[in-house]
């Protein structure tokens, strides 16, 4: 991935070129100038931080933590078995495995392999990451594997048939790597949504036609049935499937903006337009009912459902009118609930909330022509989640985490209560540990929640190492989930651990997202920043004392702190981030989040962005906390340009700083476990040196 062919010489609309960016030449991911800069930086930090005498503890523990066979091998359930895909140090790329559910059951299940993607890779001399499969309803046994070379979100698709455990032979193949997915119509159909050559992908660099592809026809003679429009994000048609896999409609989708999509039926031989809010979705198909889900208030048939609710329509009624079928509430939140994820088995729909930041799990069901709500029995005070249902059947998995419990893995079929089927082996030592929630007050009076995560003995006023991290965009919450790696390399060495609410983020509902995007994006920044002053305010730390941590738009949150903040933090690990938002559009896949950040082409826009853009906020005499910046080459989504254009602004500003690339991975981190534990090795040794050590020379 490399940066826009048309990009300008010199500024145009106020989007600076390379006239204006010194180190535009590392915007190009794979150029030979580019990739020795990386080596050099790499050597440096591996030289610096392998010194360190605990380095090498470090990453034995973290790598005996992501081999550990103890850990919860989690499923997707299919007709004909339950699928696993698993990686440790035998099989550092991966195997597609599956196994019964009555062996599932045992402590040593018994485990066939369906691919291998070590053997393959080897086979072929490609570093093959897999990305997953997309399978023909209901049997689920024809598939197209996705493979990325490397890691990159862009994909290669191949059909395979897990009855043989092989590759078709004269099967459906797609070499060219893109973005964009298929779905089967049905076993010689397949809904094509990728790449088409020149005119079919998006500015930021997505698919926006879907082709009807035949079997033993060329792909590239395939009949287009559905074109979004090039100023889309993304665009695309699919299939409206009942539980069983009956086809009950064809649909289409246009994302008008990340957050905003225009949907589609074909009906009466023409693709028809559905009258619902851009902010809404198509949700399933539950007993006889099409639901859909709504971030915004949406006013229809002189009703208001309110914003996160379930609306229904009764199927058969939507397929002869789409846009005249009544419609009725399933459910709506309460005061801070929201939903959060959701998946249907034979006769159910299930959907995971929060409330107050805590997981709960509730079952819908339409009964004597009204919707029944029922309560799923889990643990209270925990992160709860949705890991596996089947279609087929009334079988449903749910996940439960919280950040000192190892996890624990529930069955449940139809009304039974769920039993825990797996759980997960402790990787560090808790006694003593707890865990608390605070406020703190933002810059407009807002108040913010976070967590606190106290190693043991840890007392006021003592300057506790506490490692700040959070997310705070793109409705995505951060919830409490078991730390594993970082309660045995962090918190078992006397470190504290918070993790903040911002708003930008998903944890109370769409409206705790919109309120801080776009012109108001800021205050997801103020919020951080006031969490890091509660933490001092209250005596649990010191600005010396005070790391923060953040990936991709976490990335950019730890860049907008350090830099608005400087004085407030120690440390600041900035991973796979945004960081030049004046050019964010243009590296990457970066002009698909204008619907989260604004425009830079457009003046107004621009003036939003460039009050908080990190890069464009580095300036001399500044002392800032000596970052550890850190991507990848085979990030093709926010780009390695971002972090590799930070640190080389620092040098060249003669500050410290730290910088590593992975070469292989992407934006998703799809490298093997003993790349995963030296990457998170360097980072802690890195904060401990900050945060732990005596630096009063520092």
């Amino acid at each position: 991935m490399s940066v826009a062919a048309t990009t300008p010489a010199a500024a145009q609309n106020g989007v600076p070129g390379p006239v204006e960016v010194p180190f535009f030449w590392l915007e190009e991911a794979r150029s030979e100038r580019a990739l020795d800069w990386v080596g050099k930086e790499n050597q440096r930090t591996i030289a610096h931080m392998t010194a360190d005498p605990r380095f090498a503890q470090l990453k034995a523990d973290a790598l005996t933590i992501y081999d550990s066979e103890d850990r919860i091998p989690y499923v997707s359930i299919r007709p004909d078995g339950l699928y696993n895909f698993w990686q440790d140090k035998q099989n550092p790329r991966g195997l597609l495995r599956r196994t019964t559910l009555d062996s599932y059951r045992s402590a040593t299940p018994q485990w066939e392999t369906v691919l291998d993607i070590d053997a393959l890779s080897k086979a072929e001399g490609r570093e093959w990451v897999y990305k997953g499969t997309s399978c023909l309803p209901p049997a689920l046994n024809l598939c197209m594997v996705a493979l990325s070379d490397g890691g990159e979100d862009a994909t290669v698709l191949r059909e395979f048939d897990t009855r043989t455990k092989s590759f078709v032979e004269g099967g459906f193949v797609i070499d060219a790597k893109s973005q964009g997915d298929v779905e089967w119509l049905d076993k010689d159909t397949l809904l094509v949504n990728r790449d088409f050559g020149a005119g079919t992908l998006t500015e930021s660099e997505y698919p926006f036609t879907t082709r009807l592809w035949k079997r033993g026809t060329p792909l590239a003679e395939a009949e287009e049935i559905f074109r979004g429009d090039p100023k889309d994000v993304w665009a695309g048609a699919g299939l409206l499937r009942d539980a069983a896999g009956t086809v009950h409609a064809r649909t289409a989708n246009r994302g008008v903006s990340f957050h905003e999509s225009e949907n589609f039926v074909w009906h009466g031989g023409e693709w028809v337009k559905l009258d619902m809010p851009t902010k809404a979705s198509l949700n399933g198909i539950v007993d006889g009912h099409l639901l859909f889900s709504t971030d915004v208030d949406w006013q229809t048939g002189g009703q208001t459902f309110p914003a996160d609710s379930l609306v229904a329509v009764k199927l058969e009624d939507w397929k002869r009118d789409p846009n005249g079928a009544a419609k009725t509430l399933v459910w709506a939140p309460q005061d801070r609930q929201t939903r959060q994820g959701a998946a249907l088995t034979a006769n159910s729909m299930y959907i995971a909330l929060l409330d107050n930041v805590r997981g709960r799990v509730v079952k819908l069901d339409f009964e004597n022509g009204a919707w029944k709500t029922t309560p799923v029995a889990l643990p209270d005070n925990s992160t709860l989640g949705i890991a596996a249902s089947d279609p087929q059947s009334e079988r449903i998995m749910f996940s439960v985490t919280d950040f000192l419990t190892p996890d624990r893995l529930y069955l449940a079929d139809g009304d039974e209560a769920p039993e825990v089927l797996k759980t997960s082996p402790a990787f560090f030592e808790r006694e003593g540990m707890t865990v608390e929630q605070y406020e703190a007050t933002s810059a407009d009076g807002t108040k913010i929640p976070y967590f606190i995560v106290k190693p043991k003995g840890m007392e006021l006023n003592q300057g506790t190492a506490t490692l700040l991290t959070g997310y705070g965009g793109f409705q995505v919450p951060r919830l409490p989930s078991y730390l594993g790696t970082t309660g045995k390399l962090w918190l078992e060495r006397g470190g504290a651990f918070v993790l903040a609410n911002m708003r930008g983020g998903g944890e109370f509902g769409p409206g705790w997202h919109q309120t801080a995007i776009r012109e108001n994006k800021q205050r997801t920044w103020d919020d951080f920043i006031a969490v890091a002053e509660d933490l001092v305010t209250r005596g649990f730390t010191t600005p010396d004392h005070l790391g923060i941590q953040g990936g991709s738009q976490g990335g950019l949150l730890v860049g907008t702190a350090f830099t608005q903040r400087p004085d407030l933090f120690d440390a600041a690990i900035v991973q796979i981030p945004l960081f030049d938002m004046l050019r964010y559009h243009l590296i990457g896949r970066g002009a698909s989040w204008i619907g989260e950040y604004g425009d830079p082409r457009i003046p107004e826009q621009r003036a939003w962005i460039e009050g908080y853009s990190p890069y464009q906020k580095l300036v001399g005499g500044v002392d800032y906390p000596e970052p550890f910046l850190w991507a990848s080459t085979a990030d093709d989504r926010t780009h390695p340009a971002h972090a590799r254009k930070g640190a080389a602004k620092l040098k060249a500003l003669g500050q410290p700083y730290w910088y590593y690339e992975e070469t292989t991975g992407g934006h998703s981190g799809g490298v093997d476990n003993e790349q995963r534990a030296q990457l998170q090795a360097l980072q802690m040794v890195y904060l401990m040196q900050r945060l732990m050590d005596d630096n009063s020379d520092k």
